[in-house]
This record gives C-alpha cells, sequence and structure tokens, in this order.
C-alpha cells in the first residue's frame, strides 16, 4: 500500500504574549498555579486584527511554499471550534488569500479539539484513493473562557498547516486506529456566545477515561503494543493535562514509568509558550516534540491521542521517514514565538473587549503576519494583505 500522511506541517501565532506570572499577579493568585499547577509560561493573544483567518493564511503560505505544484492541493479542510460564519467554511478564505486553484473542495469540520484529526483522517481516506493529489489541512482556534474565570489563564491562541500527500515526509500514517465517542457535557460553546462554558474537572476526568477507551479500542483492533511507541503526544489543552495523560497512559499497560521525560518535556514546549489552540494543540505539540527533542525519530514510530469535548477520541501512530528534520522548521517557529510584543494585563484586558464587538478599522495598528483582519462592515468581515496595505500606504 502506497504510504499517506503528512509532508509538510507548520504553525503560527498570534502578535502578542502574556507571561502568566502577570496575569497572577494581577488576579491575586500564586504563580505556581499556574506554572506548576497548568504548566504553563505564556500565553499568545490576538490583537483585534488577528483571528483564525490571519494565523491560518500565515501558516498556509509557509507550508505551500514547500509544494512544488500548488495545483496539486485539491482539497482545504479548514478545522475550529472559533468559526466565524454559521454557513461559509472559513477554509473559502484561506483558499482566496493562498491563491489556490478554483478545483479544489473546500470544507470546514467541527468537533471539538479532535476536528483537526477527524480532517486528516478525512484526507489520509482520500488521497489512498488518488495519490496523484494533496490536501491543506488547516486547524486554527482562539481560545476564550472570560476575563477573571477559572478557564482564563488555559486560553491561548495559534494554527497549524498540514500538508498531506502520497510519499510524506515527515509522518506516514498507520491504518489501525482506535475511537471513542460519548454525548457528555464537558466543555460546550453556544451559539451567539463567544466565550466557552466548561466543566474543568468533569472534562479531565472525561479526557482520561476517553484515552482508556480509544487505547483499548485501539489495541482491539491489532494496534500495536505500548513498548512499539518511542513516544506519544497527546492533545494538550494545558501542558499538565498531557502529563497526566502519559502517567495515566503507562498505568493502563502496567508500566511504572511514562514517557521519557525529556522526551515529554520537548513535546511541550510550544504549547508551554502558547497556551491552547483546541485543534491546533496536538499537532504543535508534534512539531514540538520533533524539532526540540535531541532524539533522532526516523524509522521510529509515533502516538497520538487526540480528544475533543462532549466527546470524541481517537488514538493513532505513524512513522517518521529518515530525513524528516529536512522538512521541519525550527528557525521560523524560534521567530515566531520570538517575535511577539509582550502585553500588560491592562492591554490584555483592552484587546480582550474589542475583540467582542469588532468595527471596521480602514488601517491597521498592530503588528502584523501576512494578513490583516479589518474588521465587518454590512455583516462581512474584511481582510487586507499586509503587502496591498503597504502599497496603498505608499
Amino acid at each position: 500500500m502506497i504510504p499517506v500522511g503528512i509532508d509538510v506541517m507548520t504553525f503560527s501565532t498570534a502578535h502578542f504574549v502574556l507571561d502568566v506570572e502577570d496575569l497572577a499577579t494581577a488576579r491575586g493568585v500564586d504563580f505556581q498555579k499556574y506554572r506548576t499547577g497548568l504548566g504553563l509560561e505564556a500565553m499568545s493573544v490576538p490583537s483585534p486584527q488577528e483571528d483564525i483567518i490571519t494565523m491560518g493564511v500565515e501558516a498556509g503560505q509557509r507550508a505551500m511554499a514547500r509544494v512544488a505544484d500548488p495545483a496539486s492541493i485539491r482539497f482545504v479542510l479548514f478545522a475550529t471550534e472559533s468559526s466565524i460564519d454559521q454557513s461559509k467554511s472559513a477554509g473559502i478564505y484561506i483558499h482566496h488569500f493562498l491563491g489556490l486553484p478554483s478545483s479544489c473542495r473546500v470544507i470546514e469540520l467541527k468537533q471539538a479539539c479532535y476536528g483537526a484529526t477527524a480532517a486528516l483522517q478525512l484526507a489520509v481516506a482520500i488521497i489512498r484513493q488518488n495519490p496523484q493529489e494533496r490536501a491543506l489541512i488547516i486547524a486554527s482556534d482562539v481560545a476564550r473562557y472570560g476575563l477573571r474565570t477559572k478557564g482564563e489563564p488555559t486560553q491561548g491562541c495559534g494554527a497549524v498547516a498540514l500538508i498531506v500527500s502520497a510519499h510524506p515526509r515527515l509522518l506516514q500514517l498507520e491504518e489501525t486506529s482506535g475511537t471513542y465517542t460519548r454525548h457528555i457535557m464537558d466543555f460546550w460553546r453556544p451559539n451567539g456566545q463567544d466565550e466557552a462554558c466548561v466543566d474543568g474537572r468533569y472534562s479531565t476526568i472525561s479526557y482520561l477515561d476517553a484515552l482508556e477507551k480509544s487505547w483499548k479500542d485501539f489495541q482491539s483492533r491489532g494496534g500495536v503494543a505500548f513498548e512499539e511507541i518511542a513516544c506519544t503526544c497527546y492533545h494538550t489543552p494545558f501542558p499538565r493535562m498531557a502529563e497526566k495523560a502519559s502517567t495515566r497512559h503507562a498505568k493502563l499497560v502496567g508500566r511504572e514509568k511514562s514517557l521519557d521525560p525529556a522526551l515529554l518535556s520537548a513535546a511541550l514546549r510550544y504549547n508551554r509558550q502558547v497556551g491552547n489552540c483546541y485543534t491546533a494543540a496536538l499537532y504543535v505539540s508534534l512539531l514540538s516534540l520533533l524539532e526540540q527533542a535531541s532524539h533522532d525519530f526516523s524509522d521510529q514510530r509515533l502516538g497520538f491521542f487526540s480528544y475533543g469535548s462532549g466527546c470524541v477520541a481517537e488514538f493513532f501512530t505513524g512513522i517518521v521517514p529518515p530525513g524528516y528534520q529536512e522538512v521541519l522548521f525550527p528557525e521560523a517557529h524560534a521567530h515566531t514565538l520570538e517575535r511577539r510584543l509582550p502585553l500588560t494585563v491592562p492591554r490584555y484586558e483592552e484587546f480582550y473587549a474589542q475583540s467582542l464587538h469588532p468595527t471596521f478599522v480602514p488601517t491597521p495598528h498592530y503588528p502584523m503576519g501576512p494578513l490583516c483582519f479589518l474588521g465587518i462592515r454590512d455583516q462581512q468581515r474584511h481582510y487586507s494583505l499586509m503587502s496591498s496595505i503597504a502599497q496603498k500606504a505608499s
């Protein structure tokens, strides 16, 4: 069978960052509750002119730079739980601003944080039937829980772009996967409400239960043994949750110790800096592992646990091909994190309030990536490529 999987992958985030120690001080909370209890260091914060589209376009441009023939992209799959429209796919904006061929199919997928994995499995299935084609997956989200809520320190934002193809250079997905679905109310975002509703303790219990159930289903379908997996990436709403998942997973298979601490630390390094990015979180962790670990994963198997509240979960595996380092972006991702401007808590709160009711703004006020969200006029979202804005200004 022709190997199919992730050929190229990259991530982007907002241009501003809030240190969680500053947030803890402002909220009168012991900083260690955020640093040790949640495993966080900082969270990316979008300005009023950044959203899931601007982040998605930036990630998409970088990924597409590694695609020799843009016409080979036949699908754009946009995974998000921060949708900007009840009807029109956010992927249409990506398709337009990346200048992709009109022969693409474009859809949006939703199932909480599991959406990107659903998109990946869909793309792999299609390309196995049509190996000459490629798919572009964008997973982009802004996590919002409300000011001064328990979930506030676990906010964040980010986007990943994945090119899925035959003979992939980054990760060859294996066919066997274990899945688990159950109707629960651990997390949801009602229509007309910008902030998520969450039962944090129940969501943690549900996450770990879904890990157990999806792993058992994986095993029942002939999945490989725990010992055959070099490292597993877990969905990361906050890093401490992934650490708990690693410990639980080891106990499920009767091992005293979980992952190699150095590998787990590498897999969570980017997530500690950007905070929760929902559908993108698992794949940000994968990039962090491959780019930050000193270990060579060539010809080794990685495991993945994807969880979306509500809930749907999946455990699956993939093989890392030799030479995978050549398609990574460690320098670009380091710049993505380092370029962010620090926010004070008052300015963060100002950004938060403005994004609830965006208004049309003719020119950008903040440093941006390749695309700028200008606001809403006549109930339509308006964007402009920064190159176009620069030309008008000159």
